[in-house]
């Protein structure tokens, strides 16, 4: 038995999805599919959430909205009129229970932790609707499992929650094993589970990955399958190197450190839960289901050169937070990292000195975060200072840090490009080497590392 998860990057337009209706016609019986929701839908309910805070006259129009697209995918995927209008009545259910918190959320004018991760989790619920009724009007058993049915059972922090395997694994296998043995098509929406108090909670933005991972886990498959819409994990961005080359097998560590480099393959966290069973996952390109695709393992063999992939992130700022004696004055960082986390504002990574400390941010948290450290009392620093032109260039590989050489014939590509290093992280990872340069020299950074581990050295 294995389990599959669809990503919503996969399913943006009819066509697309039929076609990957098919695939799961032929390719599902017997397995269980983790399902995102369709592409868009998941910023649709949130920002509707905006939309119904500022009035409740914009709430009619987001429903009809709503039910315009999944009605008119639909009518692709249900040729049968009774099996359509089935599906409708499940949809319009589904979306009255929808309009009623926008409507709660604009009487109490709060938008809380718990209704954002209820209301989220719409656009998975649509999806796995969908999906069922898509296949039984074509004759193949098909159903769907919601999560607080079938115990998906978190720690419940809502937005960022983490699953309870041991519980999930008992709740899971009593109620979908003899679903499976019936070999139907079982779907899951992926994205959220259920706290001990009943609460809706989300496993964040992308989560739908590590909610894959963990039903895997909970069902002891043999495999997670993640179909995508590009072939897998690749030596560098294919934009940006065209001569890049799919990488057949990595590791746990490798995937998600290029996860975090801003691969969009996998969300970084779906590997927690597999390392201890040390479930294998398989990525497939849904254009090409057949094809090789990258295999992510426990443990993967070293290429010659070590180095896996070129990796690089744009959306990438610096709070750089300038203090006499950092090192030497407790309580400077702990301060500093406190303050952005009150302001829901997500640290990628530090690195500090005797004398400043920079903070890695997305660039849309930039200004807030300036903000608040600004407005630090009594301030523990001289100088804030932004940085907002730089770019993340990474190179990962298992036994990057055991290898003499490795830093040496990276950071002499770049320098052998007239590119400048503007900041070096390197030691905290076995699997990574990261550091940052100028906007303007990414590309010729990127190339020049690439050609430099992967074929004859050239600058673009």
């Amino acid at each position: 038995m294995k389990v599959i998860k669809i990503g919503g990057g996969c399913l943006t337009d009819s066509e697309t999805i039929v076609h990957i209706l098919e695939l799961v016609a032929h390719r599902g019986q017997g397995n269980i599919f983790v399902l995102s929701a369709l592409n868009g839908v998941t910023d649709t309910l949130i920002e509707g959430m905006k939309g119904a805070l500022a009035s409740e006259d914009n709430i009619p129009h987001l429903i009809s909205h709503l039910r315009d697209k999944h009605r008119s995918v639909a009518r692709h995927l249900i040729s049968n009129y009774k099996d359509y209008e089935e599906f409708t009545r499940d949809l319009d259910k589904s979306l009255s229970e929808l309009e009623r918190y926008y409507y709660g959320l604009n009487f109490t004018r709060e938008i809380t932790a718990r209704l954002t991760d209820v209301i989220s989790s719409y656009g998975e619920r649509f999806a796995v609707e969908l999906f069922a009724s898509g296949l039984n009007c074509r004759g193949i058993n098909a159903t769907y499992c919601m999560p607080e049915k079938i115990g998906l059972s978190t720690d419940g922090k809502f937005g960022d929650a983490t699953a309870k395997l041991r519980k999930t694994s008992k709740n899971l296998q009593f109620h979908l094993t003899p679903l499976i043995n019936e070999r139907m098509v079982i779907f899951v929406p992926g994205f959220f589970g259920v706290s001990e108090q009943g609460d809706i909670t989300t496993f964040g933005r992308g989560g739908s990955d590590y909610s894959a991972a963990v039903v895997a886990v909970a069902m002891q498959a043999e495999v997670l399958e993640v179909w995508k819409d590009v072939d897998g994990f690749m030596s560098a961005d294919p934009k940006f190197v065209p001569e890049a080359q799919l990488i057949p097998i990595l590791s746990y560590e490798e995937a998600a450190e290029l996860s975090y480099f801003g691969a969009k393959i996998l969300h970084p966290r779906t590997v927690e839960p597999l390392r201890k069973s040390k479930l294998k996952i398989s990525i497939k390109n849904t254009v090409n289901p057949d094809g090789p695709g990258s295999l992510i393992t426990a443990k993967s063999p070293r290429p010659k050169h070590v180095i896996k992939s070129v990796a690089h992130d744009t959306d990438i700022s610096i709070i750089k937070v300038h203090a006499s004696g950092v090192g030497a004055r407790p309580g400077i960082l702990a301060l500093v990292a406190g303050k952005l986390t009150e302001s829901e504002i997500n640290i990628k990574s530090v690195v500090t000195s005797q004398t400043c400390i920079s903070l890695l941010l997305a660039r849309e948290d930039l200004e807030a975060g300036y903000l608040a450290l600004k407005h630090l009392k009594p301030r523990p620093f001289r100088r804030l200072e932004r940085v907002d032109d730089v770019a993340l260039v990474g190179i990962v590989g298992e036994g990057l840090a055991q290898r003499k050489g490795i830093a040496a014939r990276c950071f002499e590509a770049v320098a052998g490009c007239n590119v400048n290093v503007e900041m070096i992280s390197f030691g905290p990872s076995r699997v990574a080497l990261y550091f940052l340069v100028k906007n303007k020299d990414l590309h010729s950074a990127v190339n020049a590392i690439h050609s430099t581990f992967f074929s004859v050295p050239r600058c673009q």
